[in-house]
């Protein structure tokens, strides 16, 4: 099972905006192979900070207004979330330890 949470645009403010812990979203696509090589960095991700950090996908796709109310234009792209706000922006593949160092700060 999946730690890693989907979200549609009706599911988004739930579980992104309103949520309790930071919240990191990956916007990705099937088709893209970057998006496909950081999704195992995704899945460890959610895992590891297992009760620090939310982690959610969201499919760029099938929810294209949401990405483009974001502005993203580049996949796969990460988005924190604190408290409703984006606070980090990463794009394309990163290794791990320096998504932790972006997102470090923000963890409880």
């Amino acid at each position: 099972m999946s730690d890693v949470t989907a979200v549609s645009q009706d599911t988004f403010a739930e579980e992104v905006l309103q949520a309790e812990l930071p919240t990191l979203v990956d916007l990705w696509a099937e088709w893209c192979a970057p998006c496909r090589m950081l999704s195992p960095v995704v899945e460890n991700l959610a895992r590891e900070q297992a009760g620090r950090l939310k982690v959610t996908k969201l499919d760029v796709q099938e929810h294209a207004a949401l990405a483009a109310e974001y502005g993203v234009t580049t996949i796969p792209t990460l988005l924190l979330f604190v408290n409703g706000e984006v606070k980090e922006r990463i794009t394309g593949y990163m290794p791990e330890a320096r998504i932790m160092e972006k997102l470090g700060r923000h963890l409880a």
